[in-house]
């Protein structure tokens, strides 16, 4: 009787250290600062071509970082930025990442800051998506399905569509 009081007693202790089964331990990402992507998108990539253009929008929590990702379509992927430099457009990686403010959307978009995939394994085709994770200083990954598609045309100015 005395065994079976003590078994009684280790079990109890034990079911009170962890939580019932129907009822799952939180998970750490639950806790984490999260980033949302939205409206991600590819450029079609030209036959041939070796790098291909991503852009999505990110709003994070907390203060963040975008510090790179990953996709099967290409051997890397890095974080761009584009900038006007005595007159000439230069594209550059941002080694140290892209800067996400606290409740802020960042949008990354053609002409601008903008995710580039290098090494592709395959051309980039208008109708497709294409699977990027990415990767943050503090946030968990996120996984991202991008459409492959051509950028919309802004409309332009002082046009009358009605008058062709």
């Amino acid at each position: 009787m005395k065994t079976s009081l003590s078994l009684a007693a280790v079990a109890l202790a034990l079911a009170a250290c962890n939580p019932p089964a129907d009822k799952p331990a939180p998970a750490a990402e639950a806790t984490a600062a999260a980033v949302t992507a939205s409206d991600a998108w590819c450029r079609p990539s030209p036959n041939g071509a070796k790098a291909g253009g991503c852009y999505v929008t990110l709003t994070a929590a907390t203060d963040d970082r975008l510090t790179g990702g990953s996709t099967p379509r290409a051997t890397e992927l890095q974080v761009h930025e584009m900038k006007t430099e005595n007159g000439m457009m230069k594209m550059a990686q941002l080694t140290e990442g892209l800067p996400l403010p606290a409740g802020q959307a960042v949008e990354l978009k053609p002409g601008g800051n903008h995710l580039m995939l290098i090494g592709l394994t395959a051309p980039l085709v208008a109708g497709e998506t294409v699977p990027i994770t990415l990767k943050f200083a503090s946030a968990p990954e996120v996984t991202v399905q991008a459409a492959v598609r051509q950028p919309a045309m802004p409309a332009m100015a002082g046009m009358d569509h009605a008058a062709h």
